[in-house]
């Protein structure tokens, strides 16, 4: 009988490819934003990318975006699709509104009110919560995928805090500063239930606008929306 506590399991937390947002806002959980055309291609390559890791389970936000980058990678490896409710979007209080870094929207007074504790935060789901959720989701996916790898798409602000907990960071930060690329992977190895290791890379990154790369300055006229 082998020992799951000796198992290498990887789970690859992947965040969506570009979406089509002509407006520029803040999308969040809205239903209706799917990928665009070059967020299609970031999805060709992540697939391409890990064509031939040993992925054995692959599963998805419920939002169009991510169900859409998650397809081709599992049509490359013959599986089917899931769907994980944890793994969706950080709810905010900011959906479908023009919400983002450099728009000045810090400076117009009814946005005060949701901006008084940046620590929960208070302008939309707890960082906590958050936390619980995508702890649950990636250990669901070691459980199914274990001694091989899984593969889970989810959203840039849900990644980038489940990683601070696990790299023992504070949960609140600079929205600028996250290190979680459109089509980037954060991928998380587990010897038996156990997480090792957190690795990070950027497959389609050479795809990727300057101005919404990690630490990027919004190009002139564009705004870098918190869940772009």
């Amino acid at each position: 009988m082998s020992d799951s506590s000796k198992d290498v399991t990887v789970v690859h937390l992947v965040r969506h490819g570009e979406v089509e947002n002509p407006t520029g806002i803040l999308y969040g959980r809205l239903p209706g934003y799917h990928l665009s055309e070059l967020g299609r291609r970031m999805a060709d390559r992540d697939a391409e990318h890990l064509a031939s890791r040993d992925v054995t389970y692959v599963c998805a936000s419920p939002l169009e975006r991510a169900q859409e980058t998650a397809t081709p990678i599992a049509k490359a490896h013959g599986l089917d699709l899931d769907t994980d409710e944890r793994l969706i979007e950080a709810d905010n209080v900011f959906q479908g509104k023009t919400f983002g870094v450099g728009d000045g929207a810090l400076r117009k007074p009814e946005n005060w009110k949701h901006l008084v504790n940046p620590f929960k935060p208070s302008w939309g789901e707890p960082y906590v919560d958050v936390v619980v959720r995508m702890m649950g989701a990636l250990n669901a996916a070691k459980d199914q995928a274990r001694g091989h790898e899984a593969v889970l798409v989810s959203h840039q602000l849900p990644i980038w805090i489940v990683r601070s907990y696990v790299e023992r960071r504070r949960l609140w930060h600079d929205p600028r500063k996250r290190q979680c690329t459109l089509a980037s992977l954060t991928s998380f190895t587990y010897l038996g239930d156990k997480i090792v290791s957190v690795g990070y890379s950027e497959p389609a990154i050479d795809l990727v606008p300057a101005h919404l790369r990690a630490g990027a300055k919004p190009a002139p006229g564009k705004s870098k929306a918190f869940g772009a």
